[in-house]
Formats: C-alpha cells, sequence, structure tokens
C-alpha cells in the first residue's frame, strides 16, 4: 500500500516542494522515516502515532516507512506531522486518493490531535501558487496569514478529525469565525501618539539630515553628547517614511512568517519594521542562522529601519559584520545544509556618543584621554563608515530652546516631502528592479545623476581634496540625486552635491582625536 501527498521544505526565503511517499507492507511493525531529516522530523513518527491514535484511527501492527523526497534536500521544522499522518491514512484506504489531488499540506500535531501552527506558511501558500496547485491544509492559526496569498484556497483545521472529515466527506470546517475573530483582534494600523518631529526642539541639520534619509532610504549616523536627542530623532524617522506598498507588505510579512512572528490577528505586516537590538545581541540574533535557520534582526528590518543606539558599545565583529547587508541589502548564511539568504534591503540609522564620557570636543567637561577617545571611536572601522550616507551633529540643546513656545515642524508636513520625493524616484526607476535612490546601481548612476560639467569639476575637486573611496564618490552623488529631488529638480546641481557633501562631513568636528 503505497500514497503520496504533497508539502514543503523552507531553504531561508526558498520554498522546495516536497513529496511526503508513505508505504506501508507486512512485516516487522515498525515506523521508519527517511530523507536527510532533522531531529524534529524524526521524532515526527511518535507524534503522528500517538495524534492517529487519539483521533480515533489507531494504526495496524505493520511496517510504515515514510520517505521525504527529494533526499538531498534538507527537512526542518515540525510541518510535515500533518502530511505524514494523512498519506497514512490514503495508504491504508481510510481516505479516498483523489481527495489530495492539487493539494499541499504542513502543520503540526499535538499527541491529542490537535493541529499546531507552524512557520514560513506565507512562503509555503505562494510556492503552492506558484506550482498551479489550488488547495492548501494548514492549521486554522495560519489560516488568516496563508489567505494572503489570492487564487488558493486555504483549508484551515484545528484537529486530525476535522482534516479526515474535509478529506474523507468533503465536509468543510468552520473558517468564518477565525476570520471574524481576526477582524475583532487589534491591527497594524498607525497607534495614536506615534512620536512626532514637532516634539523636537531645535536640531534644524539633524532633522534635514533624516529628512534626507528617509527621501532617498539612505543610511545615518547621528553623533553627539548624551541627552541632546539622537535616539529621539531615531525614534521619529519611522512616521516619515512612505506607507508600504502591497508588495512590500508581502515580502515583509514572508520574513516575519519564516521567523514565526505572525499570528491570526497579526497575519499581515502594515507597518515600516523598526528593529532597535540591545548592544548584548549575538552575532547570530543580528544576522540570522541558528540550529533552525531564522532570519535575525538585520532581515526582520526588511523595507524598515534598523536602529543601533550607542553604537561603540557594541561588539567591533558586529558592527563589522554589518558591511556585507548594507552593501548588497541582503545577507547570506552558509550552513552544512547549504546556504541560505535573507533579505536585509533597510535603512541603517546609528547614535553615539563622541567619546566615553559623551562630552568631546568640549574640553572643559570631557574627562577622557586621547587614547581612550580614538580607541571608542575606533570601534566603528572605516569600511563601516564609509557605508554610511549621512553624518549628521546633534549638539547639546540650550534652556531657551527648550522653554520657547516656538512651534517645530510636524512629521506629518516632513512626510508629504518625503513622499513626493519617492514617487519622483519611483516613476524614473519604473521598470527596474530598485525604487530609490539608495539602491541606485553603479552602472546606472552616470544615466540618472548626469552632470554638466560644472558639476562635474566640483565632484573632482571634492574627491581630490577629501581623499575619499570610489564609494564614498558614488554615495554622495546618491545623496545630492535625494536632495534634487526633495527640491523637485531634474537634473543634479551644484548646490545639491555641496549640501550631500556636508550631510555626509556633518559630524566632522568630532572625529578629529
Amino acid at each position: 500500500m503505497f500514497s503520496t501527498i504533497m508539502s514543503a521544505a523552507i531553504l531561508g526565503m526558498e520554498v522546495a516542494l516536497i513529496h511526503v511517499e508513505v508505504d506501508i507492507a507486512q512485516g516487522l511493525p515498525g515506523f521508519i522515516l527517511v530523507g536527510y531529516l532533522s531531529g524534529e522530523v524524526k521524532e515526527a513518527g511518535e507524534r503522528v502515532r500517538v495524534a492517529l491514535k487519539n483521533a480515533g484511527a489507531a494504526l495496524p501492527p505493520m511496517r510504515i516507512t515514510v520517505n521525504l523526497a527529494p533526499a538531498n534536500v534538507r527537512k526542518d521544522g515540525t510541518a510535515f506531522d500533518l502530511p505524514i499522518a494523512v498519506g497514512i491514512l490514503k495508504a491504508l484506504g481510510d481516505i479516498p486518493r483523489e481527495a489530495t489531488e492539487g493539494l499541499m499540506a504542513a502543520g503540526e500535531l499535538g499527541l491529542n490531535g490537535s493541529v499546531n501552527p507552524v512557520r514560513g506558511v506565507l512562503p509555503f501558500v505562494r510556492k503552492a501558487k506558484e506550482e498551479g496547485i489550488k488547495r492548501c491544509l494548514l492549521p486554522m492559526e495560519n489560516y488568516r496569514e496563508g489567505k494572503l496569498i489570492g487564487g488558493v484556497e486555504i483549508i484551515g483545521v484545528r484537529d486530525l478529525k476535522e482534516a479526515i472529515a474535509y478529506l474523507k466527506e468533503g465536509k468543510m470546517p468552520d473558517m468564518e469565525g477565525e476570520m471574524e475573530k481576526g477582524k475583532s483582534g487589534p491591527t497594524d494600523a498607525e497607534p495614536e501618539g506615534e512620536p512626532d518631529f514637532g516634539e523636537v526642539k531645535g536640531q534644524a541639520e539633524a532633522k534635514r539630515a533624516a529628512e534626507i534619509a528617509a527621501a532617498g532610504f539612505h543610511n545615518l549616523l547621528l553623533i553627539g553628547p548624551p541627552g541632546s536627542g539622537k535616539t529621539m530623532i531615531a525614534k521619529r524617522i519611522p512616521g516619515i517614511l512612505p506607507p508600504l506598498t502591497e508588495e512590500e507588505r508581502l515580502e515583509v510579512s514572508s520574513v516575519y512568517s519564516l521567523a514565526g512572528l505572525l499570528n491570526n490577528v497579526n497575519s499581515l505586516i502594515k507597518k515600516r519594521p523598526f528593529m532597535a537590538p540591545h548592544q548584548t545581541i549575538t552575532a547570530q540574533a543580528l544576522a540570522g542562522g541558528g540550529r533552525l535557520i531564522k532570519p535575525g534582526m538585520v532581515s526582520l528590518a526588511h523595507k524598515g529601519i534598523l536602529f543601533l543606539d550607542e553604537l561603540p558599545e557594541f561588539k567591533v565583529h558586529i558592527i563589522d559584520m554589518l558591511r556585507q547587508p548594507l552593501e548588497e541589502k541582503q545577507i547570506s548564511i552558509a550552513r552544512l545544509g547549504g546556504n541560505y539568504i535573507f533579505p536585509a534591503d533597510c535603512m541603517f540609522v546609528g547614535a553615539m556618543n563622541p567619546c566615553p564620557c559623551g562630552y568631546y570636543p568640549d574640553m572643559g567637561r570631557c574627562r577622557c584621554t586621547e587614547y581612550q577617545i580614538k580607541r571608542y571611536q575606533g570601534h566603528i572601522s572605516g569600511p563601516v563608515l564609509d557605508r554610511i550616507d549621512l553624518c549628521a551633529g546633534v549638539s547639546q540643546v540650550m534652556a531657551g530652546q527648550l522653554s520657547q513656545r516656538s512651534t517645530e515642524e510636524s512629521s506629518s508636513s516632513i512626510r508629504e516631502r518625503v513622499i513626493r520625493a519617492r514617487k519622483l524616484q519611483e516613476e524614473r526607476y519604473e521598470g527596474r528592479p530598485y525604487r530609490c535612490n539608495a539602491l541606485l546601481p553603479q552602472q546606472d548612476l552616470e544615466y540618472f545623476c548626469r552632470l554638466e560639467r560644472k558639476e562635474e569639476k566640483l565632484m573632482e575637486k571634492i574627491f581630490k581634496n577629501m581623499k575619499m573611496s570610489a564609494r564614498a564618490y558614488y554615495r554622495i552623488l546618491k545623496v545630492a540625486r535625494t536632495i534634487a529631488d526633495l527640491d523637485g529638480c531634474e537634473k543634479v546641481k551644484g548646490i545639491h552635491i555641496e549640501e550631500a557633501l556636508e550631510c555626509r562631513m556633518g559630524g566632522e568636528k568630532y572625529w578629529e582625536a
């Protein structure tokens, strides 16, 4: 007695189709699983055996062999429990063979027969749609997540009895109640009282740098003494970013699905992520990986902001690990089971004091030696600094600024300018794989950032006098392109290049040590 049913294995952001093959034969009773399996999948035999018994479908004393093909693909997690159980029932003849045609299944089984949620359902259903599969049998708690992908029928089940009733008798589980429960729960809509730039007194330079960074999705470093408002400014940047598009929402939600952070209440990420890990974060938590390969903080900030507060307090190798994702906008994790690639197209924002005590170059207050200052600043290597587009100095706020009643510009008005600039970029790069200036590849810079002879000479002068790298040269051009977009100019002019240079060198006085 042989049967097969479709499932899938999650390999980073990729999904591989898996054929769950079941053979039941006379012989010494046993339950054997093969096919390059992790420990969780090997344990599926006992979970499935007990779950079937408690669902009223006890296994006969026969030799059961389950193969997850192809055997050269690593299988992790607990999502194969449900397809294995369905495959066994199909091989025993308890489920009609035609009932599983055009069906993919995934779900973890509890010993009582319950079908528990699994991670990675969003890319799982997307793969089913790509392969022309019309139905997906999933845990009820993953139902709303699966429904985000149109064109595929999602059947959510709470336990094995509901799965058997559907496959054997065509009886549909009650899924409408689950949809209503999700609608009545909290949403990802923007909460009231979100931090506003109108609350930030002064700091015109840092605000302008934040606006430019948001308009072009450029990396930003804020440097200044403690209590000057660096963190305050950084936490308000999400409020001036344009909303996620539908395509971006699904892309970000797929990453969160792989991390197991979606549920039936919050099944779609609607706001741009803002990740602010603590200085004690490990390399694995930041980059991703682990025994069960999951995305790290860099990937969870995809299409949003990765904010590292007190940047020099992070371990040097942690900061240097950001080189690849800041440049390539993705992170590659190599393991014995293969290479896993996660997206990391995030806007990096860092905040730091100029020295351990925080008051350099105010020598009247700074207690640090020259060695201490250099050592502290040395935590951020040259290659990392080279990848940061804008560096803004954040000065100490005076008492008069705090007490004055002048109205500061709100986040909503800044956001309007940012959205206008982004629309210009989207129209300019229509049909290309990038949508903003920060992602503009080097080969297209000459076309989209074409300079007049006067501006070319200015860039040559800057390149020679500042002794900058080729990367810094191109990044200044990209920032200048963003400033031109904010001004509504078609061409990049000298004034835009000069402001881009000022933005890049904004914290220069703090690096004199």
